[in-house]
């Protein structure tokens, strides 16, 4: 399993560990990891993630457009420097909370 659901002691915020390539091959696993969190804070750790292509791009946008998140309510937290110049260079500055 490359996602991790992290469900936090309050209920409001869940943390979803990424481990390994970010790309279409999570599509499915990360769809059931978000599915039911309309109402939490929704925190995606990339701490452990070592490559991000379109096809993760794309899942973070669906993911947002899914959960029916504003601009900037999903935080995108523990980038590596190579994935970071990914989500710059894409522009996701404007769309997540990237730390």
């Amino acid at each position: 399993m490359r996602i991790r659901r992290e469900d936090q002691g309050d209920g409001k915020q869940v943390i979803l560990h990424v481990k390994g390539e970010f790309n279409f091959t999570l599509v499915q696993e990360i769809r059931e990891a978000y599915a039911d969190l309309k109402s939490q804070e929704v925190v995606v750790d990339l701490r452990e993630a070592t490559y991000m292509d379109s096809a993760g791009l794309g899942i973070l946008l669906n993911m947002q457009d899914y959960l029916n998140k504003s601009d900037g309510s999903i935080r995108l937290i523990n980038c590596p420097d190579a994935i970071k110049r990914v989500l710059f260079i894409a522009k996701f500055e404007k769309k997540f909370k990237i730390e």
